[in-house]
């Protein structure tokens, strides 16, 4: 799978996400996916930061909602990856 293929289905991924764990996907909601190499997604928060202040959810982002994330992925995707950023 490349970036484009996962581009495509991330909105199935967020709706699984938000499914399973509300505050999970309130942490990553807003990711901008960068990059897909050797099974390690870059997410990217910069276009939050648009705002007037700290918009990008870094302080809940807990381990646990990156293996929600990153289940939810392989369950829509079939693919198990490691999400960094």
């Amino acid at each position: 799978m490349d970036l484009i293929e996962l581009k495509s289905q991330w909105n199935q991924v967020l709706d699984l996400l938000l499914e399973q764990d509300r505050i999970a996907w309130l942490a990553y909601f807003d990711a901008r996916l960068v990059s897909l190499d050797s099974g390690k997604l870059l997410v990217n928060f910069a276009d939050s930061e648009k705002f007037g202040g700290d918009h990008n959810y870094k302080s809940v982002r807990k381990p646990e909602h990156t293996a929600k994330l990153v289940s939810a992925i392989l369950k829509v995707t079939g693919i198990n990856i490691e999400v960094v950023g």
